[in-house]
């Protein structure tokens, strides 16, 4: 659906853009391009399965007070900014999944565990859909 929006976007400025200077064209381009790479990590986000295991360390990085009104069991809560000061925590760890309230924090707190050589790592996303894989394995 995301997509059928986009190429309609772009069918339709494809006209306009014959009216707008050269700059102004590189720019809604470009837009299109980030428009689109947006609706790729979106899907890559919702087809993505979780793998858990019961050696699997659940990383919840949102606030401690987001993570006091609920989480995954077992799950411990390093928040995102104070992933990189506790990579010893993540380090020799076989299966990490990290997840907060919507994704973008566990995005970004996997891109920086990569970042320091730790690559089994799994953006769960949101802590509801780590639970709702935690209930599918049971």
């Amino acid at each position: 659906m995301l997509i059928n929006t986009t190429i309609t976007i772009a069918s339709k400025l494809k006209d306009t853009l014959k009216l707008i200077n050269l700059k102004m064209k590189y720019v809604l381009i470009l837009f299109l391009i980030l428009s689109l790479l947006l609706v790729i990590i979106v899907f890559n986000f919702k087809a993505r399965t979780i793998e858990i295991t019961p050696n699997t360390f659940l990383v919840d990085v949102r606030s401690p007070r987001e993570f006091k009104t609920g989480s995954v069991p077992n799950a411990v809560n390093i928040p995102l900014g104070e992933v990189e000061n506790s990579i010893d925590e993540f380090t020799g760890k076989e299966n990490i999944v990290v997840f907060c309230g919507s994704g973008f924090r566990s995005w970004r707190a996997q891109k920086k565990l990569e970042a320091h050589g730790i690559q089994n790592v799994t953006n769960g996303v949101s802590w509801k859909k780590v639970q709702a894989a935690l209930d599918d394995n049971q």
